[in-house]
């Protein structure tokens, strides 16, 4: 695997967001500083020189699809990710996991109250992202099962959300990326209030093998740099009209156009991860299937790098 050094010279403004950061519902946790890379604006960063390749690998014809809303009777509960908020004196698990060396082995506050991606008795991904309320500290496996009696994942990974800190190069976390699920997730509850201060999550079907900050693992197919890496970063373009659309819907796209999105799993094309919500209303779901992929651009963000270490974006 092989990280990709930033391009000399590619310093780039001063634009990471020093604004409000929203909490996770039920707690006074903050998703990361207000001056992490998740939070920095990127409407004004320089065009990647491979924007163009990238776009037309990922799907330049589709539109972008939110893989997450109402299910429809499809599963248990509704599409997304879930979010499960514990106490600090939640019990915490001893978790066997596939991918061992490259997961956090603390316990993980693992019950039978923790929401897992699709229901307890789903197939796919099965992510469970965990929030201790008292400690800030986000606790995120991947492929999460109880099965006698024992706990076991593919993978976990747990980060301070007072911290700007990274996770060790190239190791993966619940995601390809090594990034914070949760960090990327777009929340009903911040649409609602119409305060969307981050990047989005989302996923392509072949990448590169290589990443770029702040990711910390590759989990690519293609040897060529002309395929999208982890951690490329991709922006709508500010001519993108949004005559028509609604005033949630428009809270969205303004998001797209100020912070982007981040590609941090291999997945279909252009789907962006929101949180399983029982709030989110099929119609808006409607219109965020509309954003054509080809009014996307690619970023060159490494401008805004202060160590290769933290996820603390320039100021």
């Amino acid at each position: 695997m092989l990280a990709i050094t930033p391009a000399a010279g590619a310093r780039g403004p001063s634009l990471a967001a020093h604004t409000h950061v929203d909490t996770v519902a039920g707690t006074n946790c903050r998703v990361f500083p207000a001056d992490n890379i998740w939070h920095a604006k990127v409407n004004k960063l320089p065009i990647d020189s491979h924007s163009r390749q990238w776009v037309d690998h990922i799907g330049r014809t589709a539109d972008l699809h939110p893989d997450f809303g109402p299910s429809y009777g499809a599963q248990p509960v509704p599409y997304g990710i879930p979010v499960t908020v514990v106490s600090g004196s939640h019990p915490r698990v001893h978790v066997r996991f596939l991918y061992s060396s490259e997961s956090d082995h603390v316990r993980y506050p693992l019950g039978a109250d923790t929401k897992i991606e699709g229901g307890s008795n789903a197939g796919g991904d099965r992510h469970a992202v965990i929030v201790d309320k008292r400690t800030c500290r986000l606790y995120e496996t991947w492929l999460t099962r109880k099965k006698h009696g024992h706990w076991t994942a593919g993978s976990g990974a747990t980060w301070s959300l007072q911290s700007n800190a990274l996770r060790h190069d190239h190791w993966t976390s619940a995601d390809a990326a090594g990034l914070p699920i949760l960090a990327g997730l777009l929340r009903w509850s911040e649409v609602k209030s119409a305060v969307v201060d981050h990047a989005i999550r989302f996923t392509a079907p072949h990448t590169s093998k290589r990443f770029l900050w702040p990711a910390r693992h590759e989990a690519g197919d293609k040897a060529s740099y002309a395929y999208p890496p982890m951690g490329a970063r991709f922006r709508l373009k500010a001519s993108f009209s949004e005559h028509g659309y609604s005033r949630r819907a428009r809270v969205v796209i303004q998001a797209m156009k100020t912070y982007g999105l981040i590609l941090a799993d291999n997945g279909s094309p252009w789907y962006f991860q929101g949180d399983a919500s029982r709030g989110w209303p099929s119609g808006l779901i409607s219109e965020l299937k509309t954003i054509p992929a080809r009014d996307f651009v690619a970023v060159n963000e490494a401008g805004l790098m202060v160590s290769p270490n933290s996820g603390q974006a320039r100021s």
